[in-house]
């Protein structure tokens, strides 16, 4: 609406061939500005699913004697360590097997 305000105002208010001008120049801006922002969106993919998961540092919340829980990413997961940790232990998480994590001390 405000941009159909604008564009009559370009029109009828400028002299005749500043408003034509005006009109061209806001809308190579818009298409400017418009490319710009969906180039600027899609420079990075989103890192999602439990696969994003792996690498990732977490704290084990329970003895991983072998299995337990952590904390990962402000998530608590169900969580494997082959050599054990104490409650506490700082883990990274190395490969996911179903909806357990594989950890191993940090």
């Amino acid at each position: 609406m405000l941009f159909l305000v604008s564009l009559l105002l370009a029109v009828f208010v400028l002299p005749s061939p500043w408003g034509l001008v005006a009109v061209a120049i806001g809308a190579a801006l818009e298409i400017a500005e418009a490319g710009f922002f969906i180039w600027y969106s899609k420079r990075r993919q989103a890192s999602v699913g439990v696969d994003s998961l792996v690498g990732k540092r977490g704290v084990a919340i329970d003895a991983l004697w072998p299995e337990g829980q952590v904390r990962v990413a402000g998530e608590i997961w169900k969580a494997r360590c082959s050599g054990g940790c104490d409650p506490g232990t700082a883990v990274v998480v190395r490969r996911i097997d179903g909806l357990v994590l594989d950890v191993d001390p940090a």
